[in-house]
Order: structure tokens, then C-alpha cells, then sequence
């Protein structure tokens, strides 16, 4: 355990240019205004970048986490059990571009800080060989907008591209994204919040073929538009919980296999199956 490399403060702060060969905590970028990180490689450890407290809009672009410094399989297993990439709490309007992480417990976390959540805009986000791609604990009613992201998740005790927690209450939107594994299940979705996949692809979930959905909701409400389910499997299951349902213009591979048992309000139309 070590202080973080780099700690961003002040005003326009900006990392241009920089590998963070294998610090354990990367760039603390919170308490600032209008921070800059661009063109930054590396393998942080612990943490990659942290943003928090930020109440003039943050940048992060194009940024590739890789274990090129190190595969040793104590350390690899170490980084693979604790590791995230991408932290952000309280983020005023944040902007995320073309970055990348691979083999991380988490890839990118959304979380309620002290002083509050995120919302803001994520084009080109990619997680490879996380145990779960996205976790969101909480958002911003302004939502994650979420865009053209590839996820993949396929080691760990559970492998998930997407972990929605119960104390979730704000709104997620996934457009154009691309989710692959083999992996249990694409998204585990709970809370009272609002999550939405647009245009998404959906690929290789229930590996060990034990009768899982692609995306299993347990509550809130959840929109799932024009998406491809590619494999003859369970789609989608929605809970108890689930207080409004939209499942429509999908494709499913074989026969629409749509588990509802939602008390809420359910809309499940115009979907196209084998």
C-alpha cells in the first residue's frame, strides 16, 4: 500500500503523456476543477483513477490500463482480486473518452462519496478480464450515459459485465454497447433506479449452462430497446421487485425466453425470436 503517484488539486490541473508504469493507487483526480488526464498508459494496482468532489467539469481521454509491467501470477492474482480501474464518485457533468482496462476485480465504479454521485458522459469505455465490468452502487437522476462500450468478463467467482446494487436509485443508459464472456450473466440489476440498454449485443452468458438470464432484475425499472440476444438461452428475467418493465424491438435467439414476475407495469412487444 502507497500513497497515490499523482494527486490532482487546484485549478485546471492536467496529466498529458504519462505512463504510470506500477504505482499501487494511480491519479487522484478529485477536489479540482476542470481536471485533464489525457494519453495515459500503464498498470496501477490498486486504483487507476479516482474522481471525486468535482463540481466544474472533469476530462479523462484516452486511457489504457494493461499488466504490461507485470503477469507474475501472485501479483496478476493480487490485481485481478482488488484492483479497479476507474473510480468515480460526486462528478458534476464528467466527461469519459477511448479508455481501456484489463484485468481488474472492477473496471469501472460508480459510487455515492460523501459529497454525493455521478453523472456525466462515457463514450468508448472498454473492460476486458474484469470479474465484474461495471459496478454501479449509486448515480446521478441525471444518469450515466453510457456509449459504444465493450465488456467483457470471463474470470472470478461470478463472472458479470454489469452489478447494479440495491442501493441503487439514480439512471443508467447503455447504448451501442457489446457484452461477451463466457460469462454467468450479462447484468445483475437491483435498486429503484432506472437502467436502459439501447442497441445493445449480448453474447456468451450462463457458461455453466445452470438456466441463467442475460440480464436478471431484481427491481426498479429497467428498458431493454432494439438489443440482439444472440445465444438460445435464458434472455431475461424480471423480478418481484421490478416496478416497470419496457422489452421491446429485441431479437432473441430460439424462442423469446422472457421470465416475468413482476407486481409492477410490464410491456413486452414487437420482439422478433427464431
Amino acid at each position: 500500500p502507497y500513497p497515490w503517484a499523482i494527486a490532482m488539486r487546484g485549478k485546471n490541473p492536467a496529466v498529458l503523456q504519462v505512463e504510470l508504469l506500477n504505482p499501487y493507487n494511480g491519479i487522484d483526480a478529485s477536489q479540482n476543477e476542470r481536471h485533464l488526464i489525457r494519453d495515459v498508459q500503464g498498470q496501477p494496482l490498486r486504483r487507476g483513477i479516482y474522481v471525486d468532489a468535482i463540481y466544474d467539469i472533469g476530462r479523462i481521454e484516452n486511457v489504457h490500463f494493461n499488466p504490461w509491467w507485470s503477469t507474475a501470477p501472485k501479483l496478476f492474482e493480487w490485481q485481478q482480486q482488488n484492483g479497479e480501474a476507474f473510480i468515480l464518485g460526486r462528478a458534476d457533468w464528467q466527461y469519459v473518452f477511448n479508455t481501456f482496462c484489463f484485468g481488474y476485480n472492477i473496471g469501472y465504479k460508480f459510487i455515492h462519496s460523501k459529497a454525493g454521485v455521478c453523472n456525466g458522459n462515457f463514450l468508448g469505455l472498454g473492460a476486458d478480464d474484469c470479474f465484474t465490468a461495471v459496478v454501479v452502487e449509486e448515480s446521478a437522476r441525471m444518469a450515466l450515459l453510457i456509449s459504444n462500450g465493450e465488456f467483457v468478463s470471463f474470470h472470478g467467482p461470478d463472472p458479470t459485465m454489469v452489478e447494479v446494487k440495491p442501493t441503487h436509485t439514480g439512471s443508467v443508459r447503455f447504448v451501442n454497447c457489446a457484452f461477451w464472456g463466457p460469462c454467468n450473466q450479462i447484468a445483475r440489476i437491483a435498486g429503484k433506479g432506472t437502467v436502459g440498454f439501447s442497441d445493445c449485443t449480448f453474447v456468451q452468458w450462463d457458461r455453466k449452462k445452470e438456466g441463467r438470464a442475460a440480464l436478471q432484475v431484481a427491481g426498479g425499472t429497467v428498458l431493454v430497446r432494439g438489443c440482439e440476444f444472440q445465444e438460445d438461452k435464458p434472455h431475461l428475467d424480471l423480478g418481484e421487485g421490478v416496478r416497470r418493465a419496457v422489452v421491446t424491438g429485441n431479437t432473441f435467439a430460439g424462442k423469446a425466453r422472457v421470465a416475468n414476475r413482476s407486481k409492477g407495469q410490464v410491456a413486452i412487444s414487437d420482439n422478433v425470436s427464431d
